[in-house]
């Protein structure tokens, strides 16, 4: 191959985008889901000049239904599925969605969501063998047929779900080791189960296929987001353990996390498990690149969740109980993104370079030719600050602030005085307009992109925070009101745009 004086990697055209996950449109089935209001947001979306929605992950989440744990990194998020969509398609009587429970329209009840949404998909399902029609029946073989991914996913969490809800190293040790024969057995015990798994996925990515196709019809590019490790609790871990540090009974000997920073004084202990670069080096990167295009189903541009560790990673021993003690190890460096653009071709990939960044956290991204992240909020800790827009390349995407952060005017609220002051004089705004200073920062800037949380296109406070980190409870629940985005504000974001180059 012809050697080429620029590294591999998309540019981003100037533009502006949103930050909303679907979890958080408004809706009467208890949180957003893929129907008719994530349309309604979409038309906003080009109203207003923006050509991005970023969102979170889309898989199945976990612990604490964060969409930063999940059962699978192949798998669709259930809870998204449209019952309003279903009964379009003929894949629901009637008469299912007469009685629907009275959910908050403010808040994510996700233990009653997920108990709404179960009942629904399985009647689903029985109306589906008895009235679909043969395209349906067809596709859904072609799908089955065509993710070599499915089965592993359906055998999973109907295994999980047979058990109770444990972690695979607790299921029966043929089945924890994935004995052939045992495999074999509970295939045909559970096979009900794992079909019922099998089509909820199918509607899933029928349903998101749609989404796709409205925002591309309306030129908006979709930025998913992929967490740089997967649960140990998952389809992923318990399908390739040769991939992850585990002892012999399959619990990891070393856990994933961040040492102390600015969110935490004892750091972060994810407790993900970490990977052996060496073994997925080995075996050619396969997996992430499979993981890669797997990806690309979500979304047309993908944000690498802590970069950094792509680089250098904090390996904590499991016994810890914080991050304190650990260690920084070598990450698969560029290579890695040489096998993925080998693979793929060259994708749009933004880097999440938060936290405690290196000089060779730098050096790989600006190998591997990667627009970087920069957040207004942490831009007032002292003057000067490189969070700053008068320090900015263009190789950037810049945000007011991220799922991670307090909402603009909540930040604003809980500041210390002298960082308050500092952003006062460098927006030139008045205390109460401070979420509007912060966006129209981000799109004077030379960032190529400027993404706003849709809690700050509304001035909404704390109580519309999406995510504390180190918190484990009250996360991930916050829902958008019906009606909340107005024409005004998209007419005023549209002018914003249009005089700062981003339409």
């Amino acid at each position: 191959m012809a050697h080429t004086s620029e590294p591999a990697g998309h540019t981003i055209s100037r533009a502006a985008g949103v930050l909303l996950h679907p979890t958080s449109l408004p809706g009467r089935y208890g949180v957003g889901d893929l129907g008719d209001e994530l349309i309604v947001f979409l038309d906003w979306v080009a109203s207003a000049g923006m050509r991005v929605w970023q969102i979170l992950p889309l898989n199945p989440p976990g612990y604490g239904f964060s969409p930063y744990g999940c059962l699978s990194s192949y798998a669709g998020n259930y809870l998204l599925i449209s019952p309003q969509r279903l009964l379009q398609d003929g894949l629901l009587p009637e008469h299912a969605i007469d009685t629907v429970p009275e959910f908050p329209d403010t808040t994510v009840e996700f233990g009653r969501v997920k108990e709404f949404k179960t009942k629904l998909l399985r009647q689903s399902l029985q109306y589906f063998n008895e009235n679909a029609r043969p395209d349906q029946r067809a596709a859904l073989r072609i799908f089955e047929r065509d993710n070599a991914w499915l089965h592993d996913w359906a055998l999973y969490v109907a295994i999980k779900h047979q058990q109770g809800g444990r972690g695979w190293s607790a299921w029966p040790h043929g089945l924890a080791v994935r004995d052939r024969d045992a495999l074999a057995q509970v295939a045909r015990d559970l096979a009900e189960e794992i079909q019922f798994r099998k089509y909820v996925q199918w509607l899933f990515f029928s349903q998101w296929a749609a989404v796709r196709e409205a925002a591309k019809a309306r030129g908006i590019d979709i930025m998913g987001d992929i967490p740089i490790y997967v649960a140990w609790d998952s389809a992923d871990v318990w399908a390739n353990r040769e991939l992850f540090q585990l002892d012999e009974d399959g619990n990891p000997t070393v856990v994933a996390g961040v040492p102390p920073d600015y969110f935490s004084s004892t750091g972060q202990r994810w407790g993900n498990p970490l990977y052996r670069w060496d073994v997925i080096r080995e075996k050619n990167y396969r997996w992430w690149v499979s993981r890669i295009r797997a990806n690309l189903r979500f979304a047309d541009i993908i944000r690498l969740d802590h970069f950094r560790g792509f680089a250098s990673y904090w390996e904590i021993p499991a016994a810890e109980p914080t991050a304190i003690h650990g260690r920084w190890m070598p990450g698969p460096g560029k290579a890695l993104f040489d096998a993925i653009r080998g693979a793929v071709g060259d994708i749009k990939l933004v880097a999440e370079d938060l936290g405690f960044i290196t000089a060779e956290v730098h050096e790989l991204r600006h190998a591997v030719n990667v627009p970087g992240m920069k957040i207004l909020q942490f831009g007032f800790s002292h003057v000067d600050s490189p969070h700053l827009p008068h320090r900015y390349d263009s190789h950037t995407v810049v945000y007011t602030g991220t799922h991670d952060n307090d909402t603009a005017n909540g930040w604003f609220e809980n500041a210390p005085e002298d960082e308050r002051e500092l952003a006062r004089e460098y927006l030139g705004c008045e205390a109460g307009n401070v979420a509007w200073g912060l966006t129209r920062c981000a799109y004077t800037s030379v960032a190529e992109m400027a993404i706003v949380p849709v809690q700050d296109i509304l001035g909404l406070g704390s109580e519309a925070r999406m995510n504390r980190p180190g918190d484990s409870i009250g996360n991930w629940s916050w829902r958008m009101l019906p009606g909340s985005l107005k024409c005004e504000e998209a007419e005023r974001l549209h002018k914003l745009a249009e005089i700062t180059g981003r339409l």
